[in-house]
């Protein structure tokens, strides 16, 4: 075959978008006759070579094949293309063909080690200059492709015209596209090695079309103004175990709409107008969102991402959520993350079978394919995968000084066998059923993000008995910093929900808890998970009239927010709604027009303020010396009593009945004498209760009880929870 018949050949594959090294073709080349440049333009009528210098015209290209235009290069100088098309259109670019390599050896080889922590800085889509001209360097990694284009508007999403460069060494294909810059829509499209080709979203996109659209959108360099440095010095205090930690758990589409909701959600900007003064006042320290990756459907509340890099465009652009964190940080509040590694969907434009092969995931469907949630698995044992979502964790903390990310669904990672039956998962190469690549990725996870974030923390949804959750992992743990306390929800729920004439029978459900409260360092959760799909609203879980409902939860909330373990609480339920969350909904301000709803939210108010203040209420969470019971085996009337104690701070004993019976002079011991001063009482007439207490304070006799060498009686309210403060040592 002669030369010429190679170049009508290749001119062919890469008509019909099958050529999968268009540098051999394209761009410079030396030949027998000279120097030459050949471009593919198909469709054009005519492409010239000019002077990227002067402008003058260099040479007109021949079309010798189909879109193929070939023309000697005169000189070694730098030149342009300029493109006639139909109707007398004209184009002038550079010819992306004429530049060299993007990424760097080092770059592919951290990469391919699963080491390339600064991904969505580097690959992806990055705007750049190279050799003086601005534009957009691609990058993505389909090891398996036969080809792979970058198309989008600037191209007509043509897959012929941009097919990229493979390198081998890491399977990355890669291409510089002038003149195009941030807000170009673009993809990659994928001829896989099954023959498929489909038109991928970028992995890497740190910009998105907003769903339903589903173009990767680039973004400018993360370059944001920040004006967080004080909160950013200090935040390793405001995260320690022996600090108050209130979390409000938000999903940001639902927490308030625009003109009640027929104008959609909010966006980054107004929510920092509203949400931020509304937590502050609140006393919540932290806001968590549930995940604003971009995600396709929005009925996943986010919990089914395919851009890991990504803000919902749901909300506004990237730099918009850089503003509204650091307005967040401004008004002292934390914001943590939920983050999803453990699966994604299987949507066409995504991750699933990404070239053809499956590449993020596994291929055996009983290790990839998630039964409950209809997902796929990442392959974590894949070192590009695991560097892949690493890279994903650190970009949210380190590009948005995001303070934590709460991450979903350990307790599926720990386990091949998690909610399978016989036969239907692969065991480990020791035959048994702990995932290790998993547990080694969690703990990389961890142990990177403690080295490179200063002050951030990683909190694990871990519903099972895995031991050393939140144990560092140089002692052998995951390295979280807090594990959320499935038991401890799963426990006081069940016992909450009982008519109190049951209670007596179930009075442990309350106090086992305590049994292995410092097993972990625990955030006590009543999440987005408790108030939907059927479990109703956390009020409509009281059981009884309305009063009963409201006073039951009025105690619960005293009773969780008086209970080692930092706090989280899902957006409405300090309204008491009155039915179970709906993403597609306003939580219900309207309930604050009833003085009864308006006194839960006041009794959390107080709650966040008293236990922010009193460092017996958070400051020993996690040592058992923080906590002693003082009454909890009178089960016949369902009373529980018990003292927290801080460091150098006053100790604020908690008496809770959970009858509708008052008990107007109820003898608790106490650890000191003298004046103790009701500090809270949920049924207080402010919070919509019968006012039934202590008048204030309540004075310990020297008369032994309940292993202290003081007591008290005590007024207790029916469903109701007393805070008392020893006021003698107060500082």
């Amino acid at each position: 075959m002669t030369a010429h018949d190679h170049l009508l050949t290749a001119a062919a594959a890469m008509l019909e978008g099958r050529l999968d090294d268009p540098f051999a073709l394209l761009g410079p080349h030396d030949s027998a006759d000279g120097r030459l440049v050949r471009s593919f333009q198909p469709g054009a009528e005519a492409v010239a070579l000019l002077s990227r210098s002067s402008g003058e015209v260099m040479s007109l290209m021949d079309e010798v094949a189909e879109g193929l235009f070939t023309a000697p290069l005169p000189s070694d100088e730098p030149y342009t293309l300029r493109i006639t098309w139909p109707g007398g259109a004209v184009q002038e670019t550079e010819d992306p063909y004429s530049f060299g390599l993007i990424l760097s050896d080092l770059d592919l080889h951290l990469f391919r080690e699963g080491r390339h922590f600064e991904l969505a800085r580097v690959f992806g889509a990055r705007p750049t200059r190279i050799d003086d001209v601005v534009g957009v360097s691609f990058s993505v990694w389909a090891p398996n492709a036969r080809r792979v284009s970058v198309v989008g508007d600037f191209n007509n999403w043509d897959g012929r015209r941009h097919p990229m460069r493979l390198r081998h060494s890491a399977g990355v294909w890669e291409l510089f596209v002038p003149r195009i810059g941030p807000g170009t829509l673009y993809k990659f499209e994928v001829a896989g090695a099954d023959g498929a080709v489909v038109q991928k979203a970028d992995p890497l996109a740190r910009h998105t079309q907003q769903p339903p659209a589903t173009a990767s959108v680039v973004a400018p360099p993360a370059d944001f103004a920040w004006r967080d440095a004080g909160w950013m010095e200090t935040r390793a205090g405001r995260h320690a175990p022996d600090a108050p930690i209130s979390i409000y758990e938000v999903h940001a589409g639902s927490w308030m709409k625009r003109d009640g909701g027929d104008a959609g959600a909010l966006d980054w900007a107004e929510l920092s107008e509203r949400l931020i003064p509304y937590v502050a006042d609140m006393g919540f320290t932290h806001v968590e969102l549930l995940p604003i990756m971009e995600h396709p459907f929005g009925g996943s509340w986010g919990y089914q991402p395919l851009s890991q890099f990504a803000p919902s465009a749901r909300f506004g652009r990237p730099e918009d959520f850089a503003g509204f964190v650091d307005a967040c940080h401004r008004a002292g509040i934390g914001v943590i993350l939920d983050w999803v590694p453990a699966h994604f969907p299987t949507d066409a434009h995504g991750l699933a079978r990404f070239d053809g092969t499956p590449l993020y995931e596994h291929a055996d469907p009983r290790e990839g394919f998630h039964q409950d949630w209809n997902t796929l698995i990442y392959n974590l044992g894949r070192n590009e995968v695991s560097g892949f979502l690493i890279a994903s964790a650190l970009w949210w903390l380190e590009a948005f000084h995001v303070d934590g990310l709460r991450v979903d669904a350990v307790a599926s990672m720990l386990y091949r066998d998690y909610s399978r039956n016989a036969g239907e998962w692969v065991p480990n190469v020791h035959g048994g059923r702990e995932n290790l690549e998993n547990v080694a990725f969690l703990k990389e996870l961890n142990t990177i993000v403690a080295e490179r974030c200063p002050g951030a923390i990683t909190v694990a949804e871990e519903s099972t008995a895995w031991p050393g959750v939140s144990a560092p992992v140089a002692q052998g743990g995951l390295g979280f910093d807090y594990k959320w306390n499935m038991g401890w929800m799963h426990d006081t729920l069940h016992y909450i929900e009982r008519d109190p004439v049951h209670r007596r029978w179930h009075h442990g459900e309350l106090t086992f808890p305590m049994v292995y409260a410092y097993s972990e360092k625990y955030v006590l959760p009543i999440s987005h998970d408790e108030v939907v799909h059927g479990k109703g609203s956390l009020l409509n879980k009281m059981p009884g009239d309305r009063w009963r409902q409201l006073a039951n939860l009025r105690a619960y909330l005293s009773f969780m927010w008086t209970h080692p373990g930092k706090k989280l609480l899902f957006m409405g339920c300090e309204l008491g709604m009155e039915r179970e969350w709906n993403h597609d909904e306003s939580i219900p301000w309207h309930l604050l027009d009833q003085p009864e709803h308006a006194g839960i939210q006041m009794l959390l108010r107080d709650l966040n303020r008293l236990y922010t203040a009193e460092g017996a209420l958070h400051a020993r969470d996690t040592e058992p010396g923080g906590f002693q019971w003082l009454v909890a085996d009178d089960a016949q009337n369902s009373v529980f009593a018990f003292v927290r104690y801080g460091v150098d701070a006053a100790p604020v004993a908690v008496a809770v009945n959970l009858t509708p019976q008052p008990h107007p002079a109820y003898r608790i011991g106490l650890p000191r004498s003298g004046q103790w001063r009701e500090v809270l009482n949920s049924d207080a007439a402010s919070y919509g209760g019968s006012n039934f207490g202590n008048g204030g304070t309540v004075m310990a006799e020297d008369s032994p009880l309940h292993g202290q060498a003081h007591s008290a009686a005590v007024a207790l309210p029916p469903l109701g929870a007393i805070i008392l403060r020893h006021e003698d040592t107060r500082r």
